[in-house]
């Protein structure tokens, strides 16, 4: 597909703008550039938008992010609600992978944007030639199934500024590239960003790992309107002489952990974090305290801890998460465990020993803890004395590992909160006293 880009009057066909942003609120240009400008934007990978109108609506809206690895597409129709989303993200030189394209099917004309009645269709496409298909019809439930996409229409190249394939119309329809009456001036009302204003998809963070082991911070979280933090305790050490620790779920059957972070080899200290909780309780008809447990980690050094990154496993690319996304490790068993990657399957078989078939010499069962089971591979019989230690999390699913570095970048702990309530939507609302 393909499109001619025209300046001047009378050109018909379709009307191109550009702008630093759009405003899905208001269906409106934020910050409208020159189409100068906006080459200007694309040759240094900064973001901008292309808006595509036909006949004063919008068709098209494309938003460009090159340093985000990211381009994608919403197309509107007739009614003037968003009806189909393309993801492109751009991983090897100048190629783009469609990863995924998502249709809404309206039921009629009045329905409003998303309404509930939509069928929705989402195709999904990876790197390594996996699929993913989902398909939801309201009253009938979600069917999810492989996609059968043949390998030239997985990739496009890159295209040039201004030579973008429009969706929604035949190739070759003209398009008349729009210059704004006048520079856009920065003043007051356009310092701040719309509400709705689309950006590059951004994967999930941390949410205040480290203040969770703060002792006296004062926390609220989407579902606990007071937590104040309490000291960490300590649960013993844990052995890698390897020097490589694993995060994983203790029962997985692969053949080596999901993730691993380079440690210099050591004896290093457990801990969990604890914090009081207060919340409404109907059952109570009162207001309850209680002490929770919603992190555990490796502390690996004394130092303060000046960033936190996502712990990544061998197969993962951060530039293929969606917003708030996380790569992590999966469980089925609602736990994981922190281990010597270089001894994982003995360690992991003393550990379905002592929890599957009761084997109490192959493990330690710890009570009043969320590091519920120890294995140790034995120095004294030949091996090499590393450690698996398995905590509780609140359910299934993937959990990520962050890895704190200081100033210098040296590596200072390895935590994992293992509640939902305490994943997303943190904030902090009085920092330690002193």
């Amino acid at each position: 597909m393909g499109s001619t880009v025209e300046r001047g009057e009378g050109s018909g066909g379709v009307e191109v703008a550009y702008g630093e942003g759009w405003d899905l609120g208001t269906r409106s240009l934020w910050r409208p550039l020159t189409a100068r400008a906006a080459a200007d934007r694309d040759a240094a990978g900064l973001p901008y938008v292309a808006v595509y109108r036909r006949a004063g609506l919008p068709l098209e809206v494309r938003l460009t992010s090159w340093r985000e690895h990211f381009a994608g597409v919403w197309a509107y129709d007739e009614q003037g609600r968003r009806c189909r989303r393309l993801d492109l993200r751009l991983l090897d030189g100048d190629r783009l992978l469609r990863h995924r394209e998502t249709r809404w099917t309206y039921p009629d004309g009045a329905a409003p944007e998303f309404d509930e009645g939509c069928e929705q269709r989402t195709v999904t496409l990876y790197p390594d030639g996996r699929t993913r298909d989902e398909h939801v019809r309201p009253g009938r439930g979600i069917f999810v199934t492989s996609a059968d996409v043949p390998e030239e229409a997985r990739r496009l190249d890159r295209p040039a500024f201004g030579a973008w394939p429009l969706l929604s119309v035949a190739p070759g329809t003209p398009v008349r590239t729009v210059e704004p009456e006048r520079a856009p001036e920065r003043g007051a009302e356009q310092d701040g960003d719309p509400e709705e204003l689309w950006r590059a998809p951004r994967a999930g963070g941390p949410a205040c790992v480290d203040e969770l082991f703060r002792a006296g911070t004062r926390l609220a979280t989407g579902y606990y309107p007071e937590v104040t933090v309490l000291a960490p305790v300590e649960r013993g050490t844990l052995r890698i002489p390897s020097g490589r620790l694993a995060i994983d779920a203790p029962d997985n059957f692969d053949a080596g952990p999901e993730l691993v972070v380079p440690v210099p080899p050591g004896e290093y200290v457990l801990e969990e974090a604890q914090v009081s909780v207060g919340y409404d309780c109907e059952w109570s008809r009162g207001w309850v305290t209680r002490t929770s447990t919603p992190a555990v980690r490796v502390r690996i050094g004394e130092a303060a801890v000046a960033s936190w990154e996502m712990v990544l496993g061998k197969d993962h690319d951060p530039r293929l998460l969606g917003d708030g996304e996380v790569y992590g490790f999966g469980t089925d068993g609602a736990s994981g465990c922190f281990a010597d990657a270089g001894s994982w399957p003995v360690l992991k078989g003393l550990f379905e020993r002592a929890l599957v078939h009761g084997d109490e010499r192959a493990g330690e069962h710890v009570e009043d803890s969320m590091y519920f089971l120890r294995t140790t591979d034995p120095a004294a019989g030949g091996g090499t004395g590393a450690d698996l230690a398995a905590f509780y999390t609140t359910g299934d699913g993937v959990w990520p590992a962050w890895a704190g570095r200081s100033v210098e970048g040296d590596l200072v702990a390895v935590v994992v909160v293992g509640d939902h309530d305490f994943t997303s939507g943190v904030k902090v609302l009085a920092e330690p006293a002193g």
